[in-house]
């Protein structure tokens, strides 16, 4: 990923995120990942996406649940710069934790589970970042094994 490109670009390029790219243009997100930010993603991969059913994301990706997918994309996303020595640095401020509120408006619990960092939805879903610290011109992309889902445990 080019640094001195936006969230959006970005993953529009990577050959990782094609589900994320076609959830954030269905949801109508594309142009607010272009804007300066700064934003913290956790972008769930295609393998991550894999994990769900393709039914699934069809049903996602279909225009009368644009407000649903919009309600996941944004819960994959924090307001403000966190790389990862920041969220380990803020877990150490709050005795192996650290909460983190979501543009959707929920919490994602940062601990770690061995070197990982794991997160944690208000569903007790974890994911795992898998590749962290992707610098961009308005954020930073953290790479998670797995998808949030607004109000399903």
């Amino acid at each position: 990923m080019n640094p001195q490109e936006t969230i959006a670009t970005n993953t529009e390029n990577s050959e990782k995120h094609t589900t994320l790219v076609a959830a954030i243009a269905a949801a109508d997100l594309k142009e607010v990942l272009n804007t300066e930010g700064p934003f913290t993603v956790f972008a769930p991969s295609d393998i991550a996406f894999g994990k769900l059913s393709n039914e699934k994301i069809v049903e996602l990706l279909q225009p009368e649940n644009k407000q649903l997918l919009k309600s996941l994309i944004t819960y994959h996303i924090v307001a403000g710069n966190f790389s990862a020595s920041k969220i380990l640095k803020a877990m150490c401020r709050g005795e192996g934790k650290a909460s983190f509120t979501t543009v959707q408006g929920e919490k994602l619990v940062a601990t770690m589970g061995g070197i990982d960092i794991v997160l944690t939805d208000n569903n007790g879903n974890t994911a795992r970042i898998t590749t962290a610290d992707s610098e961009q011109s308005n954020g930073v992309i953290h790479e998670i094994d797995s998808v949030f889902l607004p109000g399903t445990p």
